[in-house]
């Protein structure tokens, strides 16, 4: 893997990292400082700081979250400074802590694409596609 797949990698990581860890900087530094992110049902987000703010409300009162990325095909553009990722996402979150009865677990992907800053690649647009979400023990 070259070192620009590398480090886009390493970002999409640390956006896994920073919820399951409730790092809510380290979720922060996957973002430009202007994005265009796409959650479906979730809302539609162009301020970062307050996109982060909203997940930071959505997980902290979870249980254990867990985020799992895999299959990452990553173009970097001719240019070198612009890519595209698709990565697959699995995410299990225990609603409740401590009871492991009240889960959701959501299956899908990330059309993302990247820009080479300053600080190194970082998020400036997502699309998420998430075909199935199943749910247990969640009151109605």
């Amino acid at each position: 893997m070259d070192a620009d797949k590398a480090q886009i990698t390493e970002v999409l990581i640390r956006y896994a990292t920073g919820i399951d860890s409730r790092d809510w900087p380290l979720f922060r530094s996957c973002w430009t400082d202007e994005v265009d992110l796409d959650y479906g049902d979730v809302g539609h987000f162009a301020d970062p700081d307050a996109f982060t703010e909203l997940f930071a409300q959505i997980h902290n009162p979870m249980g254990p979250t867990y985020h799992r990325l895999s299959n990452f095909v990553i173009a970097v553009d001719e240019g070198g400074d612009t890519a595209t990722a698709r990565t697959y996402v699995h995410a299990v979150l225990m609603i409740t802590p401590g009871d492991n009865a009240a889960w959701v677990d959501a299956v899908g992907h990330y059309d993302d694409e990247l820009v080479r800053g300053a600080d190194g690649w970082r998020i400036r647009r997502r699309v998420t596609h998430t075909p199935r979400i199943l749910s247990g023990g969640v009151p109605s």
